[in-house]
Parts: structure tokens; sequence; C-alpha cells
């Protein structure tokens, strides 16, 4: 089990009145599943990725990620389960535009501490597995959308995290390149990464295996993807 969501709800305050985000969410991921939340602008789908990402807590409800409840995490522990358990993937990329693809890619291993020596070989070894062992030394002004993403993909699976979470990864991307990145995802989960992934686009959510709806802050339907 990666984690494990029970009778999740999160309210923001406005005001004095709390106003209900997500509602009564339950949800449990398998080690090697590939999973797409999907839902419409203002779903709750955001924020249901913040609290499985470790980003944001729960108002109340049970959230246990590889063995840790999370509810009870400090902060220290909560970023060194970011750092080292979830590799992130976003719409806007978030590549640091002064430093070339190999140094964006080891971003997280010099957070964790890696020798400069291992990390290097390790970011080397992520980004030929994406298909850019030839743009390591670029910046990411000098990357198409697509080289983009797949230097944050790199970068989130450096760490061979428990967890991928990409959060609309084609969102920014032509067709082309999102069908690219896409067989990139499936290719990961062929090798056994778990991928948790947020969208609104159905042809997108079609990629994974196991699919689940939000609607008005809660998960209300569940159906095997096309491709299983």
């Amino acid at each position: 089990m990666v984690f494990e969501l029970k009778n999740i709800y999160k309210d923001y305050i406005q005001g004095r009145e709390p106003v209900p985000v997500l509602k009564d969410i339950s949800l449990s991921v398998e080690e090697g599943e590939y999973v797409a939340i999907m839902g419409p602008s203002g779903s709750g789908k955001s924020t249901l990725m913040n609290i499985i990402g470790c980003l944001d807590k729960q108002t109340k409800g049970s959230f246990i990620f590889d063995g840790a409840d999370i509810m009870s995490a400090n902060d220290k522990k909560l970023s060194d389960i970011r750092n080292k358990k979830i590799g992130f993937v976003f719409q806007n990329f978030n590549l640091l535009p002064r430093q070339s693809a190999l140094e964006n890619v080891e971003l997280p291993l010099l957070y964790a501490g890696v020798s400069k020596k291992v990390r290097r070989e390790k970011a080397i070894a992520a980004l030929k597995r994406v298909g850019l062992a030839e743009r390591m030394s670029f910046k990411p002004t000098q990357l198409s959308g697509g080289q983009k993403q797949r230097v944050a993909i790199a970068r989130a699976i450096v760490n061979h995290p428990k967890l991928l979470l990409a959060d609309e990864p084609t969102g920014a991307l032509d067709t082309k390149s999102g069908d690219q990145v896409m067989e990139l995802f499936k290719e990961l989960n062929d090798d056994g990464v778990t991928i948790v992934m947020i969208t609104h686009e159905p042809d997108i959510a079609k990629c994974a295996k196991r699919i689940m709806y939000i609607r008005d802050g809660e998960l209300y339907k569940e159906r095997t993807g096309e491709k299983e």
C-alpha cells in the first residue's frame, strides 16, 4: 500500500464560516497502480492533490502514506516524505530557468544530501530514461514544452519515489507532446512506478488503469480505464 485516505474532509475558513472543499473522501492506492483523478475546475481535485502530496493536511479523517500518519507528522517529517517519497510533475514544469536540465534534475538529490558524484550519476541516468541524453546541458529556455516536461519527469523520478504525482501534466503541451508524455508515463508504470494523475481531460484520464471522478468535493464514481 502506497497510501490510504479514509473519510477525508477539508474545510477552509471564509470569514468565520467553514467552507467544505472535500467531503468524506476515501481512496487507497497500491504499489504499481496508475490512477487518474478526473474533475472539472472547482471540483476539489487540486485540494485533494495537495493532501496526497503532503503539501496540506486534511481537516479530519485518516491519511496514511507509506506507513506514516500524515495528520500527526511534523513539518520536517512532511518535508522528508515530499523530498524522498513523492515525485511531483506540474502543468507548468516548475524548472529553474538559469539551471541546466541536468542541474534541475539534481535538485531533489541535493536537498536529500546526496554527494555530488552520486547525484550527477543519478541525474544523468534519469535524463537518459526520459530520452534527453542530448539535452542535459540545455537550459529550459532552449527546450520545447514537451522537453521541459520530460526534464520535470526526470526530476520527479530521480529519487525513485514511492509515488509519482502529476497535476495536469499535459495542460501546457500541444497534442503530440502530450501524447509523448503519456507514453512515457505508461513506460514508467510498466516498470513499476506508481502514478496518481490529476486531470480534467477524458482522453488523458483514459491512459490510466483506474479512473476516479471528483465533483463538488466528493469522489463519487470509479471505472476501469480503457487501456487496462
